[in-house]
């Protein structure tokens, strides 16, 4: 044995703490001693609950315990009832099938075929970003990497989610170049390629920019690892980092408040990430998992050592005992309550059984990893802890892990919502281009706008192909890995969200998340299967925001329903507020309900890239466009216009469209080659924006006449450019396949018109009334040179 495993025989070379212990029987014998519980956090109300489900005031180790487990960060106490309701009680058999394991867990797991499953989650580091954006968002990919490998699953890829604030800020330089430094330094020392994700700039995100990290991760389904401590007299393990004073109350605080004018004073440290720590600690899970060794495992991130004692004890439904002078620390200073409450990286707590002791130890000193039994499995229902043999905490851990507060709270349609919707751009009378001059222009503002420009100084920065598994990755719809290798099956990725839309009306914006993450998946070639979530949203203290998140969470659920996809997990990130008055319109972030879209596909090989792959192709226009351009990015760019409602979301015109895509990419054309050669999605920017995005994908342009798109859908010029019309794609053909194109679409009803041809160095584009006025009979145009760097300048030039 090591000395990396002194503590296992309770000599950890740590000093015997200067503190006076506040034991369980000092707490019974002092009922009237005050506790710190208001600056933990914790309310009046809730205090009292904890003595009563005590039958004495709390130890300060025990309100420590409580304080992170109750917080709203850990406990959901303001969306767990509609979490249920909404998710749990909505979701079908049918929705189950593919689950192997559901919402509950570190993550979600989806069977995708001959053995394989795959485990996926997304999570967020919100506000510790804002507080140290680079650590901030580093632990945040470190955190839900964990969480993947607590499944048993090896991590394979990672995405990101990232709200910024106004570009023009003098404080938005700090916190973008810290996140993207802090994502790309963490996941490229991993190993880890980032496939995808979404990079956003609105004044609403200035004081709480929102950074969502996803992982994905593969396993057997044998391999399946669950959080659930049991077998009386098995002993629980911490291995990995040692604890630190790092991150000291980051879930009971600086994740559950708002950044009020008082915050300052009550922000704790952000956790410190160590991504080379990280990459040795999944070589060395994966191999006890391989070896049997392990029980249960749980990673620790948020409430750490609070968080894997209390949830594997309530999960496994049954006791646990803990001498918590055998955690091994970093600062020998550290109170009990401290050690209980950091959040130091890094680490991980597994259940083993003695007769498993040696080789898991084996294993933990091949990879030169840091252990210590610090306890052991009961059978009496009780978690007990023990500092240097005195009693510091005896509770039901499931009071703590699972029986926390759950608020009702009030909630109610902002008094400023309908004249939001009533300020539509027709009612504000914005001025639309009446010749091909103002179109010229506003086309090129448009696409100029940091929101619609490259992403590229962001994405340039990660390592999108390690490992040689990613088939697809950004900027292409979702991104796409390998998952055997044998057969080339695999798994797709798109995680979308629309903070404008939703603000506008949060049933159709969730549901148009949920639209455009399937079609998304769906264009590169997948079968969606399965969701994760990360709710973003205000102050549910606040009830303009707690009906955002309500009527959003409602409007996602019923989608799940109607499209037979099932919820796997996620996160709810709250409080994400300025700290203003409640009740006002610009008093929380815009609401940003992200989803994460997994699909399953037979063979990446056929993985359909967004651009143009060669010249001559044929150019198809899938769905339907209409006069939707309420909270466009043409009124929000051009007119600075945030008003009316959405476009409308129409899942069964999805799915119609979802099955179009997977009938053409599972064909092979005349040529024997497969018959879609490029396929991209309208979005954001409508179909200007996805024509210039085919075309900068591998510099490749084309010439397009939208004029019978545009007279199909009884639109003029300028809307069948900028509409943002859901439920549509794009997609590029041979010639010879244009029939098959064609009859897949009528079989589903949807809509189908040619709209160009690829080829040259230019984007030309012809119309029916705009685009030919002024004697410009050439139309609109732009080389591929000068469209790049129109894309690319409006974020390179800012950071």
């Amino acid at each position: 044995m090591t000395p990396a495993h002194d503590a296992d025989r309770g000599a950890t070379g740590a000093p015997i703490p200067v503190e006076t212990p506040d034991t369980v029987e000092d707490a019974a014998r002092t009922p009237d001693t005050a506790m710190p519980y208001r600056e933990l956090g914790l309310k009046d109300d809730e205090y009292q609950r904890i003595c009563e489900i005590l039958g004495r005031r709390p130890t300060n180790a025990e309100l420590a315990m409580y304080s992170v487990m109750w917080s709203e960060h850990c406990s959901y106490k303001s969306s767990k009832k509609h979490l249920g309701e909404q998710f749990g009680k909505k979701t079908t058999d049918d929705m189950r099938e593919h689950l192997l394991v559901g919402m509950g867990q570190n993550a979600g797991v989806v069977d995708v075929g001959n053995g394989w499953a795959v485990t996926f989650k997304v999570e967020s580091h919100n506000h510790p970003s804002f507080v140290e954006p680079y650590q901030g968002a580093a632990t945040g990919v470190g955190g839900i990497v964990r969480d993947i490998m607590s499944m048993g699953a090896r991590p394979v890829a990672v995405m990101d989610q990232l709200r910024f604030g106004a570009l023009d800020h003098p404080d938005t330089a700090r916190v973008v170049h810290g996140v993207v430094a802090g994502v790309g330094g963490y996941g490229n020392c991993l190993g880890l390629p980032n496939i995808g994700g979404e990079t956003e700039f609105d004044p609403s995100y200035q004081g709480n920019p929102l950074v969502n990290a996803l992982c994905l991760g593969v396993l057997r389904h044998d391999d399946i690892h669950l959080a659930n401590a049991s077998g009386e007299g098995n002993l629980v393990v911490l291995f990995g980092a040692r604890t630190g004073g790092d991150g000291i109350g980051g879930a009971s605080i600086l994740a559950s408040e708002t950044f009020d004018d008082g915050m300052p004073t009550k922000r704790p440290s952000v956790q410190v990430g160590d991504p080379f720590m990280e990459k040795v600690l999944i070589e060395c899970c994966l191999e006890l998992f391989d070896a049997g060794v392990v029980q249960a495992i749980q990673d620790l991130g948020a409430a750490g050592i609070s968080c894997a004692t209390s949830e594997l004890a309530a999960n496994g439904d049954s006791g646990m005992h803990v001498d918590l002078e055998n955690v091994l620390l970093r600062d020998p200073t550290l109170t009990a309550g401290e050690i209980l409450m950091s959040e130091s990286q890094e680490r991980m707590m597994a259940i083993v059984t003695p007769e498993d002791r040696e080789r898991f130890f084996e294993i933990i000193d091949k990879w030169d990893v840091e252990a210590a039994v610090i306890g052991t499995v009961t059978g009496d229902g009780r978690l007990t802890i023990d500092h240097f043999g005195q009693r510091i905490v005896d509770v039901d851990p499931k009071t703590v892990a699972n029986e926390g507060p759950v608020y009702d709270r009030p909630y109610a349609r902002p008094a400023w919502q309908d004249e939001l919707q009533d300020n539509t751009v027709e009612a504000a009378g914005l001025a639309r281009p009446e010749t091909a001059a103002e179109l010229d222009e506003v086309l090129r503002t448009v696409l100029s706008d940091v929101n619609q420009g490259s992403k590229s100084w962001v994405t340039d920065q990660y390592d999108r192909y390690v490992q040689g598994n990613t088939a697809l990755a950004q900027p292409d719809d979702a991104g796409v890995v390998r998952v055997d290798e044998e057969s080339g099956a695999g798994v797709a990725l798109s995680t979308d969200a629309n903070g404008w839309f939703t603000k506008l009306d949060p049933y159709e914006g969730a549901r148009q998340a949920l639209a455009e993450a399937y079609r998304n998946v769906a264009t590169v070639g997948a079968r969606p299967a399965a969701i994760t979530n990360c709710l973003n949203f205000g102050n549910p203290e606040d009830t303009d925001a707690m009906w955002q998140l309500v009527t959003a969470m409602e409007g996602l659920a019923d989608g799940c329903v109607e499209m037979g996809v099932p919820v796997t997990g996620g996160n709810v990130s709250l409080y994400n507020s300025s700290g203003t008055e409640k009740g006002q319109f610009d008093s929380s972030i815009n609401p940003t309900p992200v989803v994460g879209m997994l699909g399953v596909m037979d063979d990446v090989r056929r993985a359909n890239p967004s651009g143009w792959t060669a010249e001559g192709l044929a150019v198809v226009l899938l769905g339907s466009t209409r006069d939707e351009l309420d909270g466009s990015a043409w009124a929000r760019i051009v007119h600075d216009h945030l008003g009316g409602l959405p476009p409308k979301v129409d899942l069964e015109a999805e799915m119609a469209l979802g099955r179009v895509l997977a009938a053409l990419s599972a064909a092979d054309g005349p040529d024997g080659q497969p018959l879609i050669r490029a396929a991209h999605d309208l979005s954001n920017g409508g179909l200007i924006q996805s024509l210039v995005d085919s075309a900068l994908r591998f510099g490749i342009g084309g010439s397009f006449d939208i004029a019978q798109a545009a007279g199909i859908a009884g639109v003029d010029d300028f809307v069948m450019l900028l509409s943002e019309s859901q439920g549509r794609a794009m997609v590029a053909v041979a010639e010879e396949s244009l029939p098959a194109v064609y009859a897949a679409a009528e079989a589903e009803g949807v809509q189908a018109a040619r709209i160009g041809t690829t080829g040259g160095d230019m984007v030309v584009i012809t119309g029916g009334d705009v685009l030919t006025d002024s004697g410009n009979g050439n139309g609109w145009m732009a080389d591929i040179t000068e469209l790049r760097d129109m894309q690319e300048s409006a974020l390179r030039s800012r950071f």
